[in-house]
C-alpha cells in the first residue's frame, strides 16, 4: 500500500489497547515534560504577542491556554500553547526535532474540545510520533543543512495524524488529514534564535487541528501527497535520495518510539550544545579555573551541529540558545546553563562577552549511526594562559538522553522548576501526579487544575 494511504490505515486502526506499556510510558513522559515547558514559557514575549494578535484569551472557549484561566478555540489554543512549549527551547528532542511541543498542544486542545479520554490522547500521541518517525528515516539527508526546521516540516503532518486519531477518522479521511498537514509544512533554519523558531512548533500544532477538522468535514487532498514525485518527501529532501516507494511494513508492530525514545533536555538551549555542556561542567568542576586564566576553549562537534549553532556572538537570551560560544562561557562563569542564564542581562555581562570570542569550534564529518547528525562524541578542551591544557571527557549521550534517561524524581524536579519559572499558581505535585496517570483521566479533568 502506498505511504500516505498506509499511514491513514495505521492512524485509523490505532487504539490504546494495541500500544505496548513501555511506549505508553514514553508518551506520558512527553506530556509531562511538554506541559512543564509550556507553563514555563507562557509569559514569553512570543507567546503574548501571538495571543494578543489573535485576539484570544477570554473566559470561554474550547480549550485552556497554557494551564491558566484563559481559554480559546482549540486551533488557536494549540497554536499559542505550541509556541509556549518551545519558547524556551527546553522541550524534549527526538526524530531530528521536537515532537512533543507539536503533538501535546494539538492533542490537549482537541482532546479538551472533544472530551477525549487519557487513553485516546496517548494513542493520538503514538499516532503522531510513529507517523513522524516513518517519514524522517526515509531520508538520510540532514534537513537542517537544506535550511528546513524538522519540527516545522514533520510536525504539521504528525499533528494531523494525532488529531485524526482523536477524531476517529476512517482510513481515507485520516490519509487526507495527513496530506493536508503536509501542505502546511514550513519552518526555516534562518529564523533560529528569534521568536519565529517556537512559532514553527505552534503553527504545526494549529495545522494538525485544522487538517483533521477539514478532512472530517469533507475537504479533499491527494492520497499520494507524501510519496508523489512532487510531494512532501521529494520537496524537503536535501539530495533527493529519499525512499518514496517502499511500503511501510512495521507500522503498529515495531514501535519506533521504543527504539528512538525521547530525550529530555537538562538545559534550555539547542540540543546540539548539550553534550558539550555536560563535558564542560564536568571539566570545570574537576579543574576550577577563572575566566581570565583561559586562553581558549575548543569544542569538537559535528559539522551538522555546527550549522545549527549559527549565533557566534550572541547579544540576547534568544540568540544565546543557538550559540556554543555562550554555552561554554556560561558553563565556566556560572557553572551551569539554566533559565536564569538565558536572559539578555546575563548574556550581555562583560565577563560573558569577553569570554565568548575565546571559544572555537572544531568540526568532524564523522557521525553517530543513529541518524541524528551528531558526532560519535563531543569533547571540550581548554588551553590556559599558563600553558596547561585541560581535556574533558568524550561525551556520547547528554544527561536526559533516551539512553541516559532522567528518573521520575529528576523529571519532577524539572517540572517543578518549569512551573516556578512560569509563575504558575498550579500545584506542581498535583498536576504531575495527574499527568503520570494520564490514561486514567479525561482531557477536561486536566483543565480543572488550571
Amino acid at each position: 500500500m502506498p505511504l500516505t494511504k498506509a499511514l491513514g490505515e495505521f492512524v485509523a486502526g490505532l487504539t490504546y489497547a494495541k500500544i505496548p506499556p513501555e511506549a505508553v510510558k514514553i508518551a506520558r513522559m512527553g506530556f509531562v515534560d511538554c506541559i512543564g515547558t509550556m507553563i514555563a514559557g507562557r509569559d514569553e514575549d512570543a507567546v503574548q504577542i501571538l495571543r494578543k494578535t489573535l485576539g484570544i484569551g477570554g473566559p470561554s472557549g474550547e480549550a485552556t491556554l497554557y494551564f491558566s484561566d484563559l481559554r480559546a478555540p482549540a486551533p488557536e489554543a494549540a497554536w499559542v500553547n505550541g509556541v509556549a512549549g518551545h519558547a524556551l527551547d527546553f522541550d524534549d528532542v527526538a526524530l531530528r526535532g521536537h515532537p512533543s511541543t507539536v503533538l501535546v498542544p494539538a492533542i490537549l486542545a482537541e482532546g479538551e474540545a472533544l472530551g477525549s479520554s487519557g487513553e485516546e490522547m496517548l494513542a493520538a500521541y503514538l499516532a503522531g510520533y510513529e507517523t513522524w518517525a516513518e517519514l524522517v528515516w526515509r531520508d538520510q539527508g540532514f534537513h537542517h543543512v537544506k535550511g528546513w526546521h524538522p519540527t516545522g516540516i514533520f510536525g504539521a503532518i504528525a499533528a494531523a495524524a494525532a488529531c485524526a486519531s482523536l477524531r476517529k477518522l476512517d482510513a481515507t479521511k485520516a490519509a487526507m488529514a495527513i496530506a493536508l498537514g503536509a501542505s502546511q509544512s514550513a519552518g526555516l533554519m534562518a529564523n533560529f534564535g528569534t521568536m519565529t523558531k517556537p512559532f514553527h512548533a505552534g503553527r504545526s500544532a494549529h495545522s494538525g487541528v485544522i487538517a483533521a477538522r477539514l478532512a472530517q468535514a469533507g475537504f479533499t487532498s491527494h492520497l499520494d501527497a507524501l510519496e508523489h514525485p512532487q510531494g512532501f518527501l521529494s520537496a524537503v529532501s536535501q539530495h533527493g535520495e529519499v525512499d518514496r516507494t517502499s511500503e511501510p511494513k512495521a507500522l503498529g508492530k515495531e514501535w519506533k518510539i521504543l527504539t528512538e525514545g525521547l530525550s529530555i533536555k537538562k538545559y534550555p538551549t539547542c540540543y546540539c550544545t548539550h553534550r558539550a555542556i555536560d563535558g564542560a561542567i564536568e571539566l570545570f568542576k574537576e579543574n576550577p579555573v577563572k575566566s581570565e586564566e583561559v586562553k581558549e576553549i575548543r569544542v569538537s562537534i559535528s559539522d551538522r551541529y555546527a550549522t545549527i549553532l549559527r549565533n557566534h556572538r550572541p547579544k540576547t537570551g534568544l540568540e544565546a540558545k543557538f550559540s556554543m560560544e555562550f554555552a561554554m562561557s556560561s558553563a565556566l562563569v556560572a557553572k551551569r546553563v539554566g533559565l536564569p542564564e538565558l536572559t539578555d542581562s546575563f548574556v550581555q555581562r562583560p565577563d560573558i562577552q569577553s569570554l565568548i570570542p575565546r571559544v572555537a569550534i572544531d568540526t568532524t564529518t564523522e557521525y553517530m549511526a543513529d541518524g541524528s547528525g551528531a558526532a560519535p562524541f563531543d569533547q571540550v578542551t581548554v588551553a590556559l594562559t599558563s600553558g596547561i591544557t585541560l581535556k574533558g571527557p568524550e561525551v556520547r549521550h547528554a544527561t536526559g538522553h533516551a539512553e541516559l534517561p532522567l528518573s521520575d524524581s529528576e523529571l519532577f524536579e524539572k517540572f517543578q522548576g518549569c512551573l516556578e519559572a512560569g509563575n504558575a499558581h498550579n500545584q506542581a505535585g498535583a498536576l504531575f501526579d495527574r499527568l503520570m496517570s494520564l490514561e486514567k483521566i479525561q482531557a477536561r479533568q486536566l483543565a480543572t487544575l488550571a
